[in-house]
């Protein structure tokens, strides 16, 4: 028989279906869920949950043309037994086994026998007992009692935030009686999460608040950041970065970038924050976890106001429509931006008392408590290209805001908005620019059609004249069309070079070449003349292909995805740059 789930994971925070932890599962492609199986699924959650003692259960599904994703909330000691008795409910509700098909069924030791029922409830009792720690919970709700918020992995528990944390090992766990409760606090802390923006706002904001004086931890896909210090390389966007920033006992203030992925496989890793920003929502990642459209996609961003203390401020971006809408069923505090100050939602939510940001008669204005603060002319700004970097107006729009809501002075935000992006080295990997006489190269990290029109409106506005040359690559866990879609947005900018990337790193359980094939099918149909495009196995190689074929006055757009890949080209560019490097001229022999 065929196991009807293809998914199932703990929710470790507040996530898509609860502002509380759960378990979800995904149900396998071929297994058709109608409402009617929901039913039945949930009649046995609330039985098991009943058998098991376990009280106050709540369940949520949502499906979508036959497949759905079912979940359940439980304690979190509970959380492993919590996927069993998901798995189980649903296997129940589906497959109603007769004796003869009990021997075809393949079941792994320590299972719930779904052909027993008395032998399943006792394999489940014995999951719960075994995972059930009344220590970990008292703890945490004496912590909760005391207003203090918590961090919780596999290994550990943090009572506190940063400078006012503390952290034990699970098995070495301290009494609440001997727990020095004093010292520990909380810390200011905002999410930051999107489809775009959200490392550049990030690590704006971070500038900020160190700027304020405060020593700021942040958190993004480029790692984890201490007071200015690389504490961790990587990806690090998701729960373990909010966590490792967090935990950290110099952080007085932490900004962490929070990715749909890890909202979506383990839910938030923090309980409570004063901030938060959604910085828009456009089509990406479709067909993962249980998105599959913008309304999937915003429920999923939109986890985060789940973290909001009573108090705090949701920033978002009036500019997208489908904020706009879902602003509405939001119960929070809200503060707005746009790229006009004087967009309607933002003259309205002003005349509410309500607090906004956008550009004014060519200045970047913060609206609050009544009064306007301008914050110095967009044009002036590094990170606007001069004004042409639209969707960068837009992050510091919302950076400006967010930074606001977090306490921050007004002219320290100035400060900072007039000078952040002036160097490569302030914003790695995006919108990185280098020149060689009169021929401009661009190093961005675009990673979906939205990103990659915007970076290419803005390097043409940068250069307007001159061949283009553009950099193509794109991650394997996305849907065919959306990489034909990228494809075909390249192609309406009619570039004269497309070095198709391979990238290996980011395979993503697609074969060597996929990704490619479907990048130049994309080209081909849109019009791209197939003597325009080559294929490279590497970034780099990709990178040195567009370097080499260019001339005087060319325009290159090179958006590098793997963190290595951008070292190594950020690292030729320099070199190319300080050998006073000229297009048609050989490579220096060292590079």
């Amino acid at each position: 028989m065929t196991i009807p789930f293809e998914d199932s994971r703990r929710l470790t925070g507040a996530n898509l279906y609860f502002p509380v932890p759960g378990a979800v599962l995904e149900t396998a492609p071929g297994i058709l869920v109608d409402n009617a199986a929901v039913e039945r699924w949930r009649a046995e959650v609330e039985r098991l949950c009943r058998e098991l003692g376990w009280s106050e259960i709540e369940t949520a599904a949502r499906l979508r043309d036959g497949a759905g994703s079912l979940a359940i909330t439980a304690s979190i000691d509970q959380l492993f037994t919590a996927t069993e008795v998901n798995e189980y409910a649903l296997e129940r509700a589906l497959l109603p086994f007769s004796h003869r098909e009990r021997e075809e069924w393949f079941l792994a030791p320590a299972y719930p026998a779904i052909w027993d029922e008395e032998l399943a409830l006792q394999t489940l009792r014995l999951a719960a007992a075994g995972e059930r720690r009344s220590d970990l919970v008292a703890l945490i709700d004496e912590a909760h009692r005391r207003d203090l918020p918590t961090l919780l992995d596999d290994i550990e528990l943090t009572l506190g935030e940063g400078a006012g944390a503390r952290t034990w090992p699970l098995d070495a766990l301290p009494s609440p009686a001997a727990v020095e409760w004093k010292p520990l606090h909380a810390i200011p802390v905002a999410l930051v999460t999107g489809s775009n923006g959200k490392t550049t706002t990030t690590r704006l904001v971070a500038a900020i608040s160190e700027r304020a004086g405060r020593r700021t931890a942040f958190s993004s896909t480029d790692g984890v950041v201490i007071g200015g210090e690389l504490v961790a390389s990587g990806d690090y966007s998701g729960p373990a970065g909010a966590r490792a920033a967090l935990r950290d006992v110099r952080s007085e203030t932490a900004i962490l970038e929070t990715a749909r992925g890890g909202i979506l496989r383990r839910g938030l890793a923090v309980e409570r924050v004063q901030a938060a920003i959604v910085t828009n929502i456009s089509a990406d990642h479709f067909g993962e976890y249980g998105v599959h459209d913008l309304d999937d996609l915003a429920d999923a961003k939109l986890v985060v106001a789940h973290a909001l203390v009573a108090e705090g401020t949701l920033v978002l971006n009036a500019d997208d429509d489908m904020l706009v809408r879902r602003a509405a069923g939001l119960k929070c505090r809200i503060a707005w931006f746009a790229l006009d100050a004087d967009h309607p939602l933002l003259i309205e939510h002003r005349a509410r008392g309500g607090a906004t940001c956008g550009v004014h008669a060519g200045q970047l204005v913060l609206h609050a408590d009544g009064i306007d603060r301008a914050l110095g002319r967009i044009t002036d700004m590094p990170l606007s290209a001069n004004g042409a970097a639209k969707y960068n107006i837009a992050n510091l729009t919302g950076a400006a805001l967010l930074a606001h809501v977090l306490g921050i002075e007004d002219a320290v935000i100035a400060q900072v908005c007039a000078q952040f992006g002036a160097s490569n080295n302030d914003n790695p990997g995006r919108l990185m620019r280098w020149h060689f006489g009169t021929t401009t190269v661009i190093v961005d990290y675009a990673h979906n059609p939205e990103g990659l029109r915007g970076l290419l409106d803005v390097a043409r506005a940068i250069s307007p004249q001159g061949r283009l040359a553009l950099v193509l690559g794109q991650a394997g866990n996305r849907e065919d069309t959306d990489i034909r879609g990228l494809a075909a947005v390249a192609a309406r900018h009619h570039p004269d070079l497309v070095v198709l990337k391979e990238l290996a790193s980011h395979a993503r359980g697609r074969a060597p070449g996929e990704v490619v094939a479907l990048l130049h099918d994309g080209l081909i149909r849109n019009g791209i003349a197939e003597n325009s495009i080559v294929v490279c196995d590497s970034e780099i190689g990709a990178a040195r292909a567009a370097l080499a074929w260019a001339r005087t006055g060319d325009l290159l757009v090179l958006p590098i995805h793997d963190k290595q890949g951008r070292k190594e080209c950020v690292m030729l560019l320099d070199g190319l740059e300080q050998a006073q490097w000229r297009p048609g001229k050989p490579f220096p022999s060292l590079l």
